[in-house]
């Protein structure tokens, strides 16, 4: 399972569905809820208004019904400012809100009384000329002169009692209004907007933190039982992406999973992964490893190539012929059993097999990530050497046992020299052309240049010298450039193979750490190069005395070679070969 919800894969960010669908649904579900407060708060704000509208119309009434009282008296005391202070008092006894006001003013807007729920403030008595218009208990007239014309208008029309809308330095203003034709004035009952929307701005945002509260509630328990819904897709998800990771097709374990249409999915998955893995082991058995991994990354092969420095290992069973005549069809199965270990240890060292051809084998070192691939062929040329070595050896005991019973038939003899396998090994390297060559219909991974034909003239040479590996200058320069020790190198000869003319210096690679499947040893090989020295300065009689007290079978090569003879005049030390 992957570690964090958020996974990447390339550049790309993958956001699971199940986060995807709960954001929606919870976007959604707390929309639907604030859009129904916003809702209810409007239509509330009209029913609050409308509801203000009437105690203000009962409140009005009181005034009203005062002031017509008031009147009665004042024409009787003709005490007028007692009169205008018990309206006055009469119209502030019904303030509920801070900035609750009740006003009389007659037609021109002269002010009879002003009574406000609050004092008058600081700010209120300082305001200059072309500030709003205020209305407040010192005012002495009213403010609105537009609300006040809507007024006259509508008493001129016959109307004397109406809503009314009007605007103070505290901000609008809504409420009713009655004309009173005894003291001929307007009576007016107004609440401030703000205060009346304070009441309901508070309820909404109450219920805002309810609605919050309760989602939160309900979110965690729909998240509990949404991660029991979901969790055989996270755990679906988890693996594709684990594959897509590792670049490998596995199936998706199901044995935990509900019968639902996710797992129908997954299943489908996995039969459809186990087809592609299944192809995917055919092509493997049928490419090299590189190109199927490209394969698997780019979804295509192209027909391509370049040049690339990589190296080479050939690698030959010696007699084959004699082999094929006295197993028949035999052989196939010799074969498979030779081809398996070698393979494998080709694979094991960062190799890529090139070519199988009858009883050679072409591996291909660099085409992958490796520390140095001079080296991977070489361990790889001396594993398979000594697999080969190890074979021998159980056959040659097996043989032994047989014969304390009985000797071999001649028939048996024929096979037995058949099945005791022995293979040369040639390496080089260098620049060559690797790639994809044919057509559309059918190509083939190979590699093509002077030093793959290098590599097969080696393992050729290595029948002649009699010697198991033989290796070119490019991989003893590589290999010791590197400050690798294990291995020695020793000089056997200087050889211009045929269709070349220049001469080429052939190394044998000494294993200083395992013993070898030779007899000889390093010091046989000192003695050998001293010999070859004389060799090459044309002292062939020196060479001739040394060659002879040297036991390595390479040093009766030489001695064939040069016989009785004397070095050639113009000498360079060279051998050419007089076929492949």
């Amino acid at each position: 399972m992957p570690k964090s919800p958020f996974q990447k894969v390339g550049s790309t960010k993958i956001i699971p569905i199940s986060l995807k669908l709960l954001i929606i649904f919870v976007s959604l579900l707390m929309l639907s809820n604030f859009a129904t407060n916003f809702v209810n708060s409007f239509l509330s704000r009209a029913q609050i208004i409308k509801l203000n509208n009437r105690i203000m119309v009962s409140q009005l009434k009181d005034i009203y019904t005062a002031a017509g009282n008031q009147y009665q008296i004042l024409t009787f005391t003709a005490r007028k400012d007692e009169a205008i202070k018990s309206l006055y008092n009469t119209a502030k006894r019904g303030f509920e809100l801070p900035n609750s006001l009740a006003a009389a003013f007659d037609k021109e807007g002269k002010i009879l009384f002003c009574a406000s729920a609050s004092p008058i403030s600081p700010e209120q008595k300082e305001k200059k000329e072309g500030d709003t218009p205020s209305l407040n208990e010192n005012s002495k007239d009213f403010s609105d002169f537009e609300a006040l014309a809507i007024m006259n208008q509508n008493f001129d029309n016959g109307i004397t009692d109406s809503a009314i809308l009007f605007t103070s330095d505290l901000g609008q203003y809504y409420g009713v209004y009655k004309y009173q034709e005894d003291w001929e004035c307007y009576f007016l009952r107004a609440e401030l907007l703000s205060d009346t929307m304070r009441t309901n701005n508070l309820l909404f945002g109450i219920i805002s933190i309810v609605i919050v509260c309760i989602v939160t509630l309900f979110l965690m328990a729909g998240i509990s039982m949404y991660r029991r819904i979901l969790t055989n897709v996270h755990k679906i998800t988890g693996d594709l992406y684990e594959m897509q990771s590792s670049q490998h097709l596995t199936t998706i374990d199901l044995s935990e999973s509900t019968n639902d249409d996710i797992t129908y999915l997954a299943a489908s998955f996995n039969s459809l992964s186990s087809t592609i893995n299944t192809l995917l082991g055919i092509f493997q058995k049928f490419a090299s490893k590189d190109v199927v991994a490209k394969a698997y990354t780019e979804h295509q092969i192209k027909l391509e190539g370049n040049q690339r420095n990589l190296v080479m290992l050939f690698s030959d069973i010696k007699s084959f012929t004699y082999r094929t005549e006295t197993l028949g069809n035999d052989i196939i199965d010799l074969l498979n059993v030779h081809y398996d270990k070698v393979i494998r240890k080709v694979h094991e060292n960062s190799g890529v097999i090139g070519s199988i051809i009858g009883d050679a084998i072409l591996a291909i070192y660099g085409t992958q990530k490796s520390e140095n691939k001079s080296l991977d062929a070489l361990e790889t040329a001396w594993q398979i050497t000594r697999v080969t070595a190890e074979l021998r050896s159980r056959l040659i005991a097996r043989r032994a046992q047989i014969e304390e019973k009985r000797t071999l038939t001649e028939a048996e003899e024929r096979i037995y020299q058949a099945v005791l396998l022995d293979i040369g090994v040639g390496i080089d390297g260098g620049n060559v052309f690797y790639g994809n060559i044919g057509s559309e219909e059918h190509m083939t991974n190979t590699v093509i240049g002077d030093n793959v034909n290098s590599a097969s003239r080696l393992e050729g040479l290595t029948r002649i010298y009699r010697l198991p590996v033989i290796v070119s200058s490019y991989i003893k320069d590589e290999i010791e450039k590197a400050g690798i020790t294990k291995y020695k190198f020793f000089e056997i000869d200087t050889v211009q193979v045929k269709g070349k003319t220049q001469g080429k210096k052939i190394y044998f690679p000494y294993d200083t750490l395992i013993s070898n499947s030779l007899s000889a040893s390093g010091e046989d090989f000192e003695n050998y190069e001293k010999a070859l020295q004389s060799y090459y300065k044309g002292d062939w009689d020196s060479a001739r005395r040394e060659f002879k007290n040297c036991p390595l079978e390479a040093a009766q090569v030489f001695l064939e070679r040069i016989a009785d003879k004397s070095a050639p005049e113009n000498w360079s030390g060279i051998w050419t070969m007089q076929s492949k």
